[in-house]
């Protein structure tokens, strides 16, 4: 018998104790992925249901350091603006990051505790970075990650299905129906 359960998990997913973090959805990105119009279909859905049910909205945008601090082992790239089919709307929360983690240099933590935010639902690019290192480190932190797999991609498919593989091994891995159910239904 396994100690992690889905089935027992998905109770704890409320509209009134979950965010929706939307992971750098930014033109370059975007461009460059290999579902771009499923992948925008789906993330609309999910954005879409969290602002009707008044679940918060947190977008990262990658955020270059100044180029005299840039370190040396990674070149300088500008991703763009986040994409207009899914830009954020008065209320949502822009969150500029500089790692790949949404807690490292952010005050993210901070605002989730501050409200009784506990848990995560993960959308955006990439998959097998950003997408995974933050919710590894989410639930290291304690929070419940979730992922939503038709919301989330990456310009290599075969990294993002072996990271969803590895993921849906310690943490929810869930379609946007049931994410969106269980904000119906808890809370």
């Amino acid at each position: 018998m396994s100690w992690f359960n889905p089935e027992e998990l998905k109770k704890f997913i409320r509209k009134d104790n979950s965010v929706l973090v939307v992971w750098d959805v930014q033109e370059a990105l975007v461009n460059s992925i290999f579902n771009k119009e499923e992948f925008l279909r789906a993330l609309k859905e999910l954005i879409d249901e969290a602002r009707a049910l008044k679940v918060p909205i947190v977008y990262t945008k990658i955020t270059p350091f100044p180029e005299r601090f840039q370190p040396r082992f990674r070149r300088s790239f500008n991703p763009g603006d986040i994409v207009k089919e899914v830009y954020p709307q008065e209320g949502d929360v822009v969150l500029l990051k500089n790692t790949p983690s949404i807690f490292v240099g952010t005050n993210f933590e901070l605002m989730l505790r501050n409200v009784n935010i506990t848990t995560i639902v993960f959308t955006g690019i990439a998959t097998e970075i950003g997408v995974e290192t933050s919710a590894r480190h989410a639930q290291a932190l304690g929070f419940l990650p979730v992922i939503a797999r038709q919301a989330v991609s990456s310009a290599d498919r075969e990294a993002h299905e072996r990271s969803l593989m590895n993921m849906q091994k310690l943490m929810l891995v869930l379609d946007n129906k049931d994410i969106i159910d269980a904000w119906r239904r808890n809370g």
